[in-house]
């Protein structure tokens, strides 16, 4: 039995350091990839184009379409290719992230990803999850090592919509969750290897992190104040949500995720918001004490994170949609059969529904 540990190259982060960067980029070439959106470019890439010219890179900038698809990666490989880049850069979210990952590692050169919001935790892995062009899940994508580097901009992140920090506290919620499911289940990791004492510790200090210190930093964000409360809970989102579920495992509130994207209703939800419902839905399944759960839905509803149908904007949703939710969530190409017991399909439609009837309850009191 092998254990396994994974993690970025580098990882940096403080206030201002993107446009600092140069001393920690310039050791991959000066022949960069850059993927970006248009709304990112306008907000902090045109200048971060600047700066990269102005200290002597030759920049390949590429408009990421904003699905991390089949279709989109081969595009842009293909522009990598005919440029001859000598390293890829993924400005922007986690679609943008995980497509700079899938591009490197077709063109066998390497990554530098750099968040401009702390909304997911796939910085740091060496995965990417990978979505049709119409936004349902696809597939995890696996590498053979993670991102040379990962650099945080606090301001960056600061300046971000709070509904995305939101997101990233809830992604990085079910880190612990999930890890310590798989514990319990002797099962394998993300890594298809069994937990190391660090990837569990790591998991445990995330969540933590997030309870002590999660909602001062909403409110800071929506002063655009960068705080050590702040600095915590992106270091909790990216680095150790990310080192966390990926040498923690993943079981699930994740499979549930992925699970929902089937429903159409769902698609203008963030991952984490989807993820918050996976959370309280992995706790049902489990049966846990309504005190435990409570701890969880309390947290989640003071984010103003979905807890019912209605929020998740399904309120209508049909026996047979939860159904198919529930046959993706259990597919064997998904993680739930990490979980310390067995999952049918009914269950989770179970589950899913007893999420939606304990907030209508709760709140009708």
């Amino acid at each position: 039995m092998a254990k396994a540990f994974a993690s970025p190259s580098s990882y940096v982060q403080g206030k201002g350091v993107l446009f600092k960067s140069d001393i920690y980029l310039s050791k991959f070439g000066k022949k960069p990839l850059l993927i970006t959106d248009d709304y990112v470019y306008e907000l902090v890439g045109s200048q971060f184009h600047d700066y990269l010219k102005s200290n002597g890179y030759e920049v390949t900038l590429v408009k990421f379409g904003g699905e991390s698809s089949n279709s989109e990666i081969t595009r842009i490989t293909e522009i990598g290719e005919n440029s001859k880049v000598s390293v890829v850069y993924g400005l922007g979210g986690g679609k943008t992230s995980d497509t700079a990952k899938a591009v490197s590692d077709n063109l066998k050169i390497p990554v530098v990803i750099i968040p401009t919001v702390a909304s997911t935790d796939a910085p740091c892995s060496r995965l990417s999850v990978i979505y049709t062009d119409d936004g349902q899940f696809d597939k995890y994508r696996f590498y053979g090592h993670n991102p040379n580097l990962v650099l945080m901009d606090s301001q960056i992140i600061a300046n971000a919509p709070v509904r995305l920090l939101v997101s990233g506290i809830a992604d990085a919620l079910a880190t612990n969750v999930e890890a310590q499911a798989v514990a319990q289940a002797g099962a394998d990791t993300m890594l298809n290897e069994k937990q190391t004492l660090v990837g569990n510790a790591i998991a445990e200090k995330c969540e933590e992190t997030l309870f002590n210190y999660g909602k001062i930093a909403v409110a800071d964000v929506e002063q655009h104040l960068v705080t050590k409360a702040l600095d915590k809970i992106i270091e909790a989102n990216t680095l150790m949500s990310g080192l966390g579920f990926e040498s923690g495992g993943l079981s699930g509130a994740h499979a549930i995720h992925d699970g929902l994207t089937t429903i159409e209703g769902t698609h203008d939800l963030t991952h984490g918001e989807k993820v918050a419902y996976g959370i309280l839905t992995q706790l049902m399944l489990a049966g846990v004490e309504e005190g435990v759960y409570r701890k969880y839905y309390k947290f989640i509803l003071s984010l103003g994170l979905p807890t019912t149908f209605a929020d998740m904007n399904i309120a209508k949703v049909s026996e047979e949609e939860l159904l198919m939710a529930a046959k993706v969530a259990c597919s064997e190409n998904f993680t739930i059969d990490r979980l310390p017991f067995e999952v049918e399909e009914d269950d989770v439609v179970q589950a899913l529904k007893a999420v939606n009837a304990y907030t209508i309850h709760d709140q009708g009191q």
